[in-house]
């Protein structure tokens, strides 16, 4: 099978090739050392590389071993942010600029465990803050579609990597839209999965810390479906158990009948550039024409109660796990400001708010509750701006609207992340200057094979990923 054909499969059909000995491991790595060679310049998503002579003896030792999971022979990049044994591990701070780790995280345990060969990492912020992935160490991760412009953050560099055809799958992680929004600007598929179904590592505060949770990303939904059976699955040393639910047998189910709320732009709470809402209503009639019943809905909650829930409880587990990054000189020095930020308004909180925050998360997840007792999903855009320059830091204003905070710019996916909801970023196409945009499709707790079956049927109906950025094209067909 020729280079770009390996390249255009998807992870659920390249991983059948090799199982079936059709393909073996070493024509794959092969392939994809090429392709990153001829096309990881121009974006920078992959960082961190491993040496080509010892990944194609890894990988040509892989041909005749029996396969040891759904990722046999398949190279994977995973992000920055997670530790992998002998790999360097940066989380994209200069505190860390040399860092590498003895073991391997939870995450990338269970990758290898699936048999992937960990080739390389995928670019990311520093600390992994702020959507837009640029970093002192590595630079700023660029827009496959249009090279002037973000790639989104934190999980940027894999979103480049699946569209630039140097991965067929990449783990993301998502506190504040951190793989929903990089999987909208570069036109793949992200899923922040229910809170709790891919576990956390057994460090720090386990208890409080019920934001953030790491994902699939991929250029198929059945490939999202696949990956997020390997990272998916209780760790005993962490509470909040959650039991793996079954996200095959019902993925052709399709819309039909299906209710889908659409709450657009929250009643003008959250300001949206030209073109983002028409893009999602372009989305929305795909559902329609499947056979989904769409129904404008009000704001089901206060936006503004929303915010103050979110940055009170974000800015206190930001100041709880990176005070010294603040307090000690040397690391302070090596800080950007939107961290010691984050920090710093942390630090002053009292009891009571933090108290007054939960207490507003709390009443919106019960107001969600009875929300999803009407609808099977509510749609949202998945950013509020399309691909910004990257030469910026993070955009200053929406039409017309002054952003107060380094992330209020993409206030739109706090509904979900705050309670933990899964939520489908979905490509929506392009818009009038040629940037990808995306729509999340978000369903109740739990539900998250509902969600996937919703974006199945949009996927098969779409097919947006599988247009191939032009610089992608030519690298694969070189």
């Amino acid at each position: 099978m020729k280079s770009a054909d390996l390249l255009e499969l998807s992870a659920t059909g390249l991983s059948a090739l090799i199982h079936a000995r059709k393909v073996a491991p070493s024509e794959v790595m092969a392939a994809w050392l090429a392709q990153v060679a001829a096309a990881n310049g121009a974006v920078n998503a992959l960082v961190s590389l491993r040496d080509p002579d010892r990944l194609m003896a890894e990988a040509r030792a892989l041909d005749d071993a029996r396969p040891a999971g759904w990722l046999h022979g398949i190279p994977l990049a995973v992000k920055d942010l997670v530790a992998t044994a002998g790999l360097r591990t940066t989380w994209g701070s200069p505190v860390h600029a040399d860092h590498v780790p003895a073991a391997d995280d939870l995450l990338a345990a269970r990758m290898r465990a699936a048999g992937a060969v960990i080739a390389a990492k995928t670019n990311v912020p520093e600390w992994g803050q702020g959507s837009h992935s640029f970093n002192p160490i590595f630079g700023v991760t660029r827009n496959p579609y249009d090279l002037s412009r973000s790639a989104g953050g934190s999980s940027g560099g894999a979103a480049a990597a699946l569209a630039m055809r140097m991965a067929w799958v990449a783990d993301g992680s998502d506190m504040m839209g951190s793989l929903r929004n990089p999987a909208g600007f570069c036109n793949v598929y992200g899923l922040r999965p229910t809170w709790g179904l891919v576990p956390a590592d057994a460090e720090g505060d386990t208890h409080l810390a019920t934001l953030s949770t790491d994902g699939p990303m991929a250029r198929t939904v059945e490939d999202l479906a696949r990956f997020l059976l390997v990272l998916a699955g209780e760790n005993p040393e962490v509470p909040f158990p959650r039991t793996v639910p079954d996200l095959l047998s019902g993925l052709e189910a399709g819309v039909h009948g299906k209710r889908i709320g659409w709450l657009a732009d929250w009643g003008g709470a959250y300001p949206m550039e030209p073109g983002i809402l028409e893009a999602c209503e372009g989305g929305l009639r795909v559902l329609e024409d499947l056979g989904a019943v769409v129904e404008v809905l009000a704001p089901p909650f206060p936006a503004e109660k929303l915010w103050l829930s979110w940055v009170t409880l974000r800015a206190m587990l930001n100041a709880g796990s990176k005070r010294a990054l603040a307090e000690e000189p040397a690391k302070r020095a090596l800080t950007k400001p939107e961290t010691l930020w984050e920090i710093e308004q942390g630090s002053g909180l009292s009891a009571a708010q933090v108290h007054e925050a939960s207490v507003i998360r709390s009443d919106w997840y019960r107001q969600a509750a009875r929300m999803f007792a009407r609808f099977d999903a509510v749609v949202l855009p998945t950013a509020q701006v399309w691909p910004f320059p990257a030469d910026w830091r993070w955009p200053q204003d929406v039409a017309g609207r002054t952003m107060d905070t380094y992330h209020r710019w993409m206030e739109v996916v706090v509904p979900a992340s705050l309670i933990g909801l899964p939520a489908l970023s979905v490509p929506l196409g392009f818009g009038a200057a040629g940037l990808p945009a995306g729509m999340q499709i978000i369903g109740r707790s739990g539900d998250d094979a509902g969600v996937l079956a919703i974006g199945q049927a949009y996927h098969r109906a779409t097919e947006w990923p599988q247009k191939c950025p032009p610089l992608a094209a030519g690298a694969v067909s070189r």
